[in-house]
């Protein structure tokens, strides 16, 4: 009798064997007389195993000759088809991925530790990093992101308030959760004062109130004063320049502008006029009268002692 053999393929490139019988053995029915070789019953009109030249019957080849199974460890009987892969041998019906138990006839397979054997499916998600989103493997090829030791497909990183896919593209962690730049903006961002717009990076503040650094101009000319001087006049800012030139009170004793920087920095005011408090000084003597008795005549100042030598 003829041998019927399939080959399949193996992950690592190597054959199995499927089919009746491993080459060695030969399955018929004797027309001569014969006995079995173990039991020695005659075998003449019964069916028959021949191994090595000796004939035995089914029941002697099960228990002195047949292959077990290295899966369900029972024999494989002279009717099973049997798969063999490097001195190893299966029923057909035992052939099958350990994870998923698909079968694996004429299927490629991988040969792991324990002599089980594994779909190529299941051999490629086997170790594989979990998705984060979907908690499926992410396997090679597969476009994926990883973030603080978490991963996700591509597709499955996206954001957490408006669902969009992030991908490779900016985002904003929050705890636990993932926003794109739009939602965390609408949801997070502090708006700045003047322009209403959320403000996304730098920025500063200003009595309790955040602005952009381009936001944070000078009234007068327009330049940005933020980290410098300036003067803060009814909700308007004004950098030192303009405030000198455009804003400030003019000294009644030196004529300069009084800005409140630097030296001078206390003024002193009397009957609408204003002066640098190193300029507030006797008229005849010129003594300091700056937190000091004064007497204002015509429009100057004198100390106490001086209106009576006029």
């Amino acid at each position: 009798m003829s041998e019927v053999k399939q080959s399949g393929g193996n992950l690592d490139g190597s054959q199995f064997f499927y089919g009746e019988r491993p080459s060695s053995y030969t399955v018929g029915t004797m027309s001569e007389r014969f006995d079995c070789h173990y039991c020695r019953d005659p075998l003449h009109g019964k069916k028959y195993v021949q191994k090595e030249g000796r004939h035995c019957c089914v029941k002697c080849f099960e228990k002195f000759c047949a292959n077990t199974c290295i899966e369900c460890k029972k024999p494989i009987g002279a009717d099973s088809k049997e798969l063999h892969f490097k001195n190893r041998y299966w029923h057909d019906n035992c052939f099958r991925c350990f994870k998923c138990y698909t079968s694996l006839v004429n299927e490629p397979f991988m040969l792991k530790e324990n002599n089980k054997v594994w779909c190529s499916s299941c051999s490629a998600t086997e170790g594989a990093n979990k998705c984060k989103g979907c908690f499926k493997a992410i396997v090679a090829g597969d476009q994926n992101v990883e973030y603080k030791k978490s991963f996700w497909h591509k597709e499955c990183f996206t954001c957490s308030q408006c669902k969009q896919v992030i991908g490779t593209g900016s985002f904003f962690p929050k705890g636990e959760d993932i926003y794109c730049v739009s939602c965390h903006e609408h949801k997070f961002a502090k708006l700045c004062v003047k322009c209403k717009n959320a403000i996304t990076s730098g920025g500063l503040t200003y009595q309790d109130q955040p602005w952009h650094s381009e936001c944070f101009i000078c009234t007068g000319c327009s330049k940005q004063i933020g980290g410098k001087h300036f003067t803060a006049v009814e909700d308007q800012f004004y950098c030192v320049e303009c405030y000198k030139t455009k804003v400030a009170k003019k000294c009644a004793g030196c004529k300069n502008p009084i800005t409140g920087f630097g030296k001078g920095s206390t003024v002193v005011s009397h009957e609408g006029q204003s002066w640098h408090d190193y300029c507030f000084k006797c008229t005849k003597c010129s003594r300091p009268l700056a937190n000091r008795r004064f007497v204002y005549h015509n429009e100057k100042i004198y100390c106490a002692d001086c209106p009576h030598r006029l």
